[in-house]
């Protein structure tokens, strides 16, 4: 099968990321992907977008989020852009520790971390590189 890209710019608004989500499970099922890596894909995806128009835009409709991805054989990588400042991933907390096991939110790049195979910042802080690969 083909490799497939797609790039997209959404507005920062929640209600996009469940359409990216879909389009790309879509691709995703057209190539028969087992379903454990489909909802892998669409929770870490999910949340990188959601990361991105929240933390990176703060839901400033005006500033849109560019979402690009390429689906192929071997691996599906998706990378969100946003038009923020940007942060250092070192400065995130363990949403695993006693301090913030039971605070509200802060999971998203744990759980991002946890279901892809590969999770990449540019050095700004303001694009995310998820990889998941689909053959072993």
């Amino acid at each position: 099968m083909e490799e497939y890209n797609k790039r997209t710019e959404i507005p920062s608004d929640i209600r996009y990321i469940k359409k990216i989500s879909k389009e790309i499970l879509k691709h995703l099922q057209h190539r028969k992907i087992d379903e454990y890596i489909q909802f892998d894909v669409r929770l870490a995806t999910e949340e990188a977008i959601r990361n991105a128009i929240i933390h990176g835009n703060h839901s400033n409709k005006k500033l849109p989020v560019a979402v690009s991805y390429t689906v192929n054989k071997d691996k599906i990588e998706i990378e969100v852009e946003d038009r923020g400042e940007g942060f250092d991933v070192k400065n995130i907390p363990d949403p695993r520790t006693k301090d913030y096991i039971m605070k509200e939110g802060g999971r998203g790049i744990f759980l991002m971390q946890e279901l892809m195979d590969k999770v990449e910042y540019n050095k700004k802080g303001n694009k995310v590189k998820i990889t998941k690969f689909t053959s072993h």
